[in-house]
């Protein structure tokens, strides 16, 4: 017997048959003896509906009512599966963000997890062995009492949140796929599912464009050291073992894994858009100018690259933001040009970043140097280059990033078993 946290997004809960089938999952892990906590999303483009009537009621609208609204979403979804739940029999209540309680900063539709009670929670599974069905994404911020979500993908922070207050075993992630594979499968038919990966490795392919999981669920993971499974609610649950190791991939500390490859994973990210100042005065300052406004503007800056000419006295500096920041940054530092001091902005929307990570990484030498080389062969251009500990990432034409990643994946060895 032991403790669980199920995560059901939006795909698996798109409509009452769907939600019987997941119904289906929990109850096989409660008739294995398991205390079972459920985190469920909205139905499918549910919260895409809620966003857009939010909008046509009036474009620059309240903040707290928006989170009001879009919150409703997977108040629907926890009902309906507490209902079918009760329906086959299982002792099941729902609940909302704000009555268990999840208490959250006052930042509407980003807000961050402050604390979670999991004491009620915990007393019903002693007392009635009842299943507590969550709605994810949201809490309360205590200061307010409004409720707050937590940004799109805040489901799965939830989830990892609720294991580690009411103190799981483990948080299964049940989504379309069936588990984290070494890049994304439609761009290379040979990726392979693994069967275990770091929380420093997961965190990285999240955070450079792998869509698994959201960013912050894996740092709370790795913060609290709670093994999640990413595993597919489409396998049929009578044909799963309880008792056995889940089907899906598994991410874990390091120490968890026998022996960690070199490369692990390749990521990439289409929306990505560069900026490049050309002829700034090299002078202490500039950098402060050019990136203060642009932090003002919340607008987040990845790649950054600078070259000094040979006189020493202008710099030419180059850097990426979202490609839906694009506008407002290009904006921002055009109204700073004077304050800058640069003699023209070059831009280009039609890039794309691929990233390559590997904890196995900090004990090998050269393996950034091998990619360069391979992309090379490749007739493929390299505008940019970012490198940390375990990755490094380069800015390339969108047009050859499918092409990057297949050279890639083979040339360490990810096609191979």
């Amino acid at each position: 017997m032991g403790r669980l946290v199920m995560k059901f997004g939006g795909t698996s809960v798109a409509n009452i048959d769907r939600i019987r089938n997941v119904a289906r999952h929990v109850k096989r892990e409660v008739d294995a003896g398991h205390d079972v906590a459920v985190v469920v999303s909205a139905m499918a483009g549910k919260t895409n509906e809620l966003v857009e009537w939010c909008r046509d009621a009036s474009p620059l609208h309240d903040a707290r009512e928006y989170d009001a609204v879009v919150a409703s979403g997977e108040q629907v979804t926890s009902g309906l599966l507490a209902i079918v739940l009760q329906g086959m029999g299982i002792q099941a209540r729902s609940w909302q963000g704000w009555q268990i309680p999840i208490l959250t900063s006052d930042a509407h539709a980003s807000a961050r997890i402050l604390g979670i009670d999991g004491t009620e929670i915990s007393a019903r599974f002693k007392d009635r062995k009842e299943v507590a069905v969550i709605s994810g994404f949201q809490g309360i911020n205590p200061q307010t009492s409004r409720i707050t979500t937590l940004g799109r993908g805040g489901s799965d922070t939830s989830a990892v949140a609720i294991a580690a207050a009411i103190r799981a075993d483990r948080c299964d992630i049940y989504t379309d796929v069936d588990g984290v594979y070494t890049t994304d499968p439609r761009v290379v038919p040979k990726a392979r599912r693994l069967d275990k990966i770091a929380f420093e490795d997961m965190l990285e392919l999240a955070s450079l464009g792998a869509k698994v999981l959201q960013v912050r669920s894996v740092e709370l993971g790795m913060v609290h050291n709670m093994p999640v499974f990413v595993r597919s609610s489409f396998d049929k649950p009578e044909d799963i073992d309880p008792h056995g190791t889940p089907p899906g991939t598994l991410i874990c500390s390091e120490e968890e894994i026998m022996e960690s490859h070199v490369v692990t994973g390749i990521a990439f990210s289409k929306d990505e858009a560069q900026i490049s100042l050309r002829q700034i005065e090299d002078k202490p300052g500039v950098a402060a100018a050019i990136f203060g406004p642009l932090a003002d503007a919340n607008i987040n800056v990845d790649m950054i690259v600078q070259n000094v000419s040979e006189d020493g006295k202008t710099t030419d500096l180059t850097f990426t933001v979202p490609a839906s920041d694009y506008n407002r940054a290009r904006d921002t530092i055009t109204s700073s040009k004077a304050k800058i001091g640069y003699a023209r902005l070059d831009s280009a929307t039609d890039v794309s970043k691929v990233s390559v990570i590997g904890s196995g990484m900090r004990s090998h030498a050269g393996v950034a140097a091998k990619a360069f080389k391979a992309l090379s062969e490749r007739n493929i251009n390299i505008r940019a280059i970012t490198t940390s500990e375990i990755k490094f990432s380069v800015l390339i034409d969108a047009a050859y990033t499918e092409l990057a990643v297949r050279t890639l994946h083979t040339l360490y060895g990810l096609d191979q078993a």
